[in-house]
């Protein structure tokens, strides 16, 4: 299986910046797209950015502009740099992989979750 561990959540002011990381650990034959969700109160979960094994990437329409993923397919991490900061960016924020365990099959993996908190 594979473990997610994020870091680099935490408090900032509107227009700050904040970089997220979360390593892939476990045993895997691959890791395919890695990505970030994120939940805020009282809303559904939702796609904040992806970026695929090859490199391309997808952006929810909120964040275009503002926040930029990467990854390091050498140390099995994904980034998001996050950029002027709104009230509304406010939210859990999850690190998402799909990896292939057995071989031929894809599942998805989730971290555990890190606070993102924006103020005024």
């Amino acid at each position: 299986q594979v473990q997610l561990v994020e870091s680099g959540g935490g408090l900032v002011q509107a227009g700050g910046s904040l970089r997220l990381s979360c390593a892939a650990s476990g045993r895997s034959f691959s890791i395919g797209a890695l990505g970030w969700y994120r939940q805020a109160p009282g809303k559904q979960r939702e796609l904040t950015a992806t970026i695929s094994s090859g490199g391309s990437t997808n952006y929810a329409t909120s964040v275009k502009g503002r926040f930029t993923i990467s990854r390091d397919n050498a140390k099995n991490t994904v980034y998001l740099q996050m950029n002027s900061l709104k009230l509304e960016d406010t939210a859990v924020y999850y690190c998402n992989a799909q990896a292939m365990v057995r071989l031929g099959v894809w599942s998805d993996y989730w971290g555990q979750g890190t606070q993102v908190t924006v103020s005024s």
